[in-house]
């Protein structure tokens, strides 16, 4: 998180790390007079034809319980801004989707293109105060592609990584060693899209007109 923070600053907005419970700090900023939000950096891919580095900008954020609809306008700025990028749903989780097993079930559950752990927060803090949102996500590790046990213990509260944690999961597991090397070249190819990405950002993005997508439940 604090890598895809770094990268979300050259877009020029005001940045804050979700950490472990996104959803306060979503609304803390909108408390503090945020005029939306956006969520940014990297999410798993679910759809088959969403290889790492795919630039994916939300029409929707599909949660449990509700799918929640993302500003039109700003969806709009992005695309023409990103014509490389792709427009779809968002899959909203509580925790990462590990096994090609469990994207394939989220996928067809949802028929979202990625998954990610914040989005979902952000919306529903956004839809409770009738604040607009956006959502600017790259995939790292694709549909095919499960992730190795060492990843999940990678990072720590605050989003840093935790290398001592990873070793000793590989000297447990040595045979997970190729597959955080796939792992690693999938973050890297996603981290140049997200930097891609915001070097481009559109300028004056917070004063386009966020339209009728505030707060919009499909």
């Amino acid at each position: 998180m604090t890598t895809e923070a770094r990268i979300a600053r050259r877009t020029g907005l005001p940045v804050a790390c979700s950490g472990a419970d996104p959803y306060a700090v979503a609304q803390r900023l909108l408390d503090e007079g945020a005029a939306g939000l956006i969520s940014f950096g990297i999410a798993g891919g679910l759809a088959p034809l969403a290889p790492p580095g795919t630039l994916v900008v939300a029409t929707a954020v599909a949660g449990d319980d509700m799918t929640i609809l993302a500003s039109a306008a700003w969806r709009r700025a992005l695309l023409n801004a990103l014509p490389q990028a792709r427009a779809g749903a968002i899959a909203g989780a509580s925790r990462p989707a590990v096994t090609i097993e469990d994207k394939a079930d989220l996928y067809a559950r949802t028929g979202a293109l990625a998954v990610d752990l914040e989005s979902y927060a952000v919306a529903r803090a956004c839809r409770e105060r009738g604040r607009p949102f956006a959502v600017l996500r790259a995939v790292a590790d694709p549909a095919g592609r499960a992730l190795p046990p060492a990843a999940l213990t990678g990072l720590d509260g605050d989003g840093k990584m935790a290398p001592g944690a990873v070793l000793a999961q590989v000297l447990r597991d040595p045979g997970q060693l190729i597959g955080l090397c796939r792992l690693g070249l999938d973050l890297a190819r996603a981290m140049s899209a997200l930097n891609a990405a915001a070097r481009a950002f559109p300028r004056g993005f917070l004063g386009l007109d966020p339209l009728q997508s505030v707060g919009d439940v499909a």
